[in-house]
Formats: structure tokens, sequence, C-alpha cells
């Protein structure tokens, strides 16, 4: 059986944890950022994990993660 290929998107927004879990980054942080508070831009900053129910698709685009 051939090789399945990792799609390329989901390896540069997606880390794995040491645990096996997957790591990313919120949205909303690049353009019209003058109406959102620093709190909130401060909190987008930080990473966050992918939900356990989103879990096994993101897995199936790395396989070999």
């Amino acid at each position: 059986m051939p090789k399945t290929k990792t799609v390329s998107s989901a390896k540069k927004r997606f880390k794995l944890t040491k645990s096996g879990k997957i790591k990313r980054k919120k949205a909303f942080t690049s353009h019209i950022l003058t109406k959102k508070s620093p709190k909130r831009k401060r909190n987008l900053r930080i990473s966050t994990l992918v939900d356990k129910a989103d879990a096994p698709r993101m897995r199936s685009l790395m396989p070999y993660a």
C-alpha cells in the first residue's frame, strides 16, 4: 500500500505535544485589531489544544506526526 501524504497546511499549523495532544494557535489575530481590547489580543497570543472531538480528523491530516 502507498504511503499517505501529510497535508502541508496541517503540518504548518499544528504541533504535537509530548502526551500526544494537538496544539494550535488561536484565530482573529491578523487584522482589524483596533477594536479588540488589549486583554483580548493578549489572550489570543496564547496557544491552545485542538478539541477532543476534532482530534481524530487532525490526526488523519498528519498520519506520521
